[in-house]
């Protein structure tokens, strides 16, 4: 033991905060202000020619098929006069079908656009030569309490794939690490001194934050404002995320070319989809999303959005103009902006930085939550940072397409509980015809207002409202067909079509259970519960039978009592009700088994829901698994004990928490305490570990004179 204590001496001499970070160059990142007047906001050069048309086009056929729907619903529904229940049905569509077409619209220039190849992603072509880099860009990867051994595999991946480009000297990689899990914090950075040895020191760095401020906002601004002076642009990546090197030196050229560029958002491609879930996601989003990216990218022009990963930002601009304000008021609505990504475009717009969305650039991937419980989780994060995008529409200066943006993120949970009402409102009228008496009468008659609709005009509105939400799917799956290659990975013609049929089909049934957990995140919202930040589960098919029926009870509750009222009114209205009513019935079995691999792999294996990425997946795809299978820390460790075992990962965890030991000095949190305490009076290091809870363990972790009281008694 004596000579592993020297070994750690010697080697601490050589090690220090340094050794892992690179020098300091700061860069101011002051908060903005959401109600003052910006100086020398607005028109730099950067509109694309004729988008007023483009978007007025988009918007004047979405009023026009909106007026069409809303005339035709009107005749369905005054048969015998309006009644106040059909007023706010009637309302209610208007809403709703504006907002499918509104994207029906989008999707169909996208379509348009794929066939004709316009593409105008700043001139970056995959096919030309690669550019040669003036400028210094750095991949920032965020993480938070996420395998060690997939973020660092990705990481090397995407090393390596920058490599092979000649010009890694360009870049520079930061792990930033907001992990509070203390075992897995420790593995973090077992994990990166692995990585070094491989990659080489001096181009990857790892910082860890004992606090995790701000979430993943207050990662990246933490390091704007340490280390954004030495970079021209970053390259913001989620631990799920995968680049290809090519296409990250192509992005770095488009902003060397395009000075007024702030930030290009990528359009990434779901992979590694194992679950039956996930897969669903990974095809439709290959399938179908494309042509939804081009036809916004056609109208946003350079006021595009950022989704928050796979997107290379110029830093001063960041830095400048994104620093996210605290909203005023308690949780869930003020506080720290969750969803900070749409807020940070926005800011960046009204300054006069120009947003692009890149739709036909490759090599950009992203992972999809595992199952429908695993996605709940995220979608209720991502609502309540969506809805506190109400305090911010109304702040000076911004881009109306930018407000746009951010009320369009607000409707796409809205219209949760606005497709519920209407539907409720529905059996309504249904029951109100079939079992009540009117007893209410017009100002203006002596007789009774009676419900009643053209049944005949109802079938053509729900036939046509049908095909606004399914000819999407048509249009990609053509799309599909005109790509000899990309069919053949899809399966081939007939396979694929079967897919889009399975696809429309699960999607279908889990859609209402997905209205019911948005209506119930928008009610808790309403009602002040906060959602917390929680970390993503990268696998599914974990939980118990029991709690797949806690989770999804009320919904087949609500089924059933839907089929009850639909069939005391006709069997007729029950037949039309029957999507809604055999998706929410089967939400317990449904959830369970999509979140199963075994289900994925089983649809897998009759070439079902396959993608160009399944089938032939790019070289940064395969190595990232490669190393992933072959990582040494796949299996969970014990934090304390490889601290105690391996005197590498002991010598540098104590160089990294020096530095913020030195800072804290006189801090004394109860953790911190506490965890002294039982050190000091357990007899051994397993009692002691034994003793300690996570965040004492965490504490101790990072108090340097603590941990080394801890490790000694490894030896009494």
């Amino acid at each position: 033991m004596d000579a592993v204590m020297c070994e750690a001496k010697a080697a601490q001499h050589r090690l220090s905060p340094d050794s892992f970070l690179p020098p300091e160059m700061p860069l101011a990142m002051p908060e903005q202000s959401l109600w003052r007047k910006i100086e020398g906001s607005g028109e730099r050069p950067t509109s694309l020619r004729h988008v007023f048309l483009q978007r007025a086009f988009i918007f004047v056929s979405t009023i026009a098929m909106t007026i069409v729907a809303a005339s035709e619903m009107y005749q369905v529904l005054q048969v015998a006069g309006l009644t106040i229940l059909e007023m706010v049905i009637l309302a209610l569509f208007i809403m709703l079908f504006a907002w499918i077409a509104f994207s029906f619209v989008s999707t169909l220039v996208g379509f348009f656009a794929t066939i004709i190849r316009c593409d105008r992603s700043l001139g970056i072509d995959p096919a030309s030569p690669l550019p040669v880099l003036k400028s210094r860009t750095a991949l920032l990867l965020p993480t938070y309490n996420e395998p060690p051994h997939r973020v660092f595999s990705r990481l090397q991946a995407i090393c390596e794939s920058v490599a092979e480009t000649g010009q890694l000297e360009k870049f520079e990689f930061f792990i930033l690490s907001d992990t509070t899990d203390p075992d897995i914090w420790i593995v973090e950075e077992a994990a990166y001194l692995s990585l070094i040895q491989e990659v080489g020191a001096g181009q990857v760095f790892y910082r860890h934050r004992k606090k995790n401020t701000a979430q993943k906002s207050g990662n990246i601004s933490e390091w704007v404002t340490r280390f954004g002076g030495r970079y021209d642009h970053m390259i913001v990546l989620d631990a799920d995320s995968l680049m290809a090197g090519d296409s990250i030196v192509r992005l770095a050229d488009a902003m060397e070319r395009h000075p007024n560029v702030g930030l290009i958002q990528t359009f990434p491609v779901l992979v590694n989809g194992r679950t039956l879930f996930a897969r669903l996601q990974q095809f439709a989003g290959r399938i179908y999303g494309p042509l939804i990216a081009r036809g916004v990218a056609w109208w946003h022009g350079s006021e595009s959005n950022y989704w928050g990963h796979n997107a290379i930002i110029r830093v001063r601009a960041f830095a400048d103009q994104a620093g996210l304000p605290l909203l005023g008021g308690p949780k869930p609505f003020g506080g720290h902006i969750l969803s900070h990504d749409f807020v940070e475009a926005a800011l960046m717009r009204r300054a006069g930085w120009s947003v692009h969305l890149a739709p036909g650039f490759m090599g950009s991937f992203e992972e999809c939550p595992p199952s429908l419980t695993d996605y709940a989780v995220r979608d209720r994060r991502w609502c309540q940072g969506n809805i506190q995008h109400l305090g911010v529409l109304p702040a000076r200066g911004l881009h109306w397409v930018s407000r746009l943006h951010l009320l369009t993120g607000i409707g796409s949970y809205i219209t949760s509980p606005l497709w519920l009402l209407f539907l409720l409102v529905g059996i309504l009228i249904s029951l109100q015809a079939q079992f009540i008496r009117p007893e209410y009468f017009s100002e203006r008659s002596l007789f009774p207002q009676w419900p009643a609709q053209d049944p005949v005009r109802a079938q053509w509105v729900f036939f046509g409202t049908m095909a606004i939400l399914l000819v999407p799917k048509v249009l990609g799956y053509l799309v599909l067909l005109r790509s000899p290659v990309e069919r053949r990975c899809c399966g081939g013609a007939i396979r694929s079509f079967v897919s889009v049929m399975v696809e429309t089909l699960i999607s279908g049934l889990i859609a209402p259970i997905m209205m019911l957990l948005q209506s119930r995140s928008i009610l808790e919202i309403a009602m002040g519960r906060d959602s917390g930040w929680q970390p993503q589960h990268r696998d599914g098919g974990k939980l118990s039978a029991r709690e797949y029926v806690r989770a999804y009870l009320w919904p087949t509750v609500l089924g059933l009592l839907l089929a009850v009222c639909a069939y005391a009114v006709s069997f007729s209205l029950f037949l039309w009700m029957t999507p809604v009513i055999v998706g929410l019935l089967l939400a317990i079995p449904l959830a369970a088994w999509t979140a199963s691999p075994h289900a994925g792999a089983c649809v897998g294996s009759l070439g079902l829901l396959l993608t160009p990425e399944n089938t032939n997946p790019p070289k940064v795809l395969s190595r990232s698994g490669a190393l992933e299978l072959s990582s040494a820390y796949r299996a969970p460790v014990e934090a304390i004990t490889l601290l105690q075992t391996d005197a590498a990962v002991r010598v540098a965890h104590m160089a990294m928490i020096s530095e913020n030991s030195m800072r804290r000095r006189g801090e004394y949190d109860v953790d911190r305490l506490v965890g002294m305490a039982k050190v000091e009076d357990s007899s051994s290091l397993e009692e002691a570990i034994e003793m300690l809870t996570p965040q004492e363990k965490y504490a101790v972790l990072n108090d340097g004179m603590v941990l080394k009281a801890l490790l000694s008694k490894a030896c009494s």
